[in-house]
């Protein structure tokens, strides 16, 4: 790997792992500990730097003339960019099943909420019925149907790790805060790529989200 590359993958790290810190419920408290009015615009906060800083990670991409390494032909490109264009309306698709306003921080920012955990009422959506981890399971097919250089795979890789430690730190965090309706909901759907004999019944779903609002949510002490 050439220097160019190394840097990529480094400054892609860096990224992902300020990224996972800023969301731990450790930082949250400490923050809200020092800083109490601070919580209602931490949420916000996060997702503008989240998008600010991934500007040199990208920028660098751009900057690295990459070897190519493989490019789709024929009916193996229709196939892929359609791959690609599901799942990015997949994606749109599985915004009607989020609470934006909670997910962007513009709620707690309104009602200055100080909650550290922004905990909402779990909410099994039809795609999280067939895997955890819908965005994350749509942005690799994505990313993987892509032409390909040398540049852009150690971009794919490094996101893909990425994928699979953050999504198991995450659910750390909901196990938390929805105890043993979380811990099951993990034994029967797959985290990060769908499994056929593994979906999710409406009914299973249903009786999941009752079990987990029964957990008292967590706040800022």
């Amino acid at each position: 790997m050439n220097s160019g590359l190394l840097w990529l993958a480094v400054v892609w790290i860096i990224y992902f792992l300020l990224h996972s810190l800023f969301a731990s419920l450790a930082v949250k408290r400490c923050i809200a500990a020092q800083w109490p009015n601070a919580v209602r615009s931490y949420r916000l906060a996060y997702n503008i730097a989240a998008v600010i800083l991934l500007i040199p990670p990208l920028g660098l991409m751009v900057v690295i003339d990459g070897t190519p390494l493989w490019q789709w032909r024929g009916v193996w490109a229709w196939f892929a960019n359609g791959i690609a264009i599901v799942a990015v309306a997949g994606f749109f698709w599985s915004l009607r099943f989020y609470d934006s306003g909670t997910f962007l921080g513009l709620r707690q920012l309104s009602e200055s909420e100080t909650a550290i955990d922004n905990r909402e009422h779990l909410t099994i959506s039809p795609l999280h019925r067939v895997v955890r981890h819908p965005w994350y399971f749509l942005a690799l097919l994505v990313i993987w149907t892509r032409d390909m250089d040398s540049a852009f795979l150690v971009t794919g890789v490094v996101i893909t790790a990425y994928f699979v430690i953050g999504s198991r730190l995450e659910e750390s965090k909901l196990i938390a805060l929805y105890g043993d309706a979380y811990r099951e909901y993990i034994k029967r759907v797959p985290g990060l790529l769908p499994l056929p004999w593994k979906i999710l019944s409406l009914a299973a779903a249903r009786a999941l989200e009752n079990q987990a609002t029964k957990i008292p949510p967590a706040t800022a002490r």
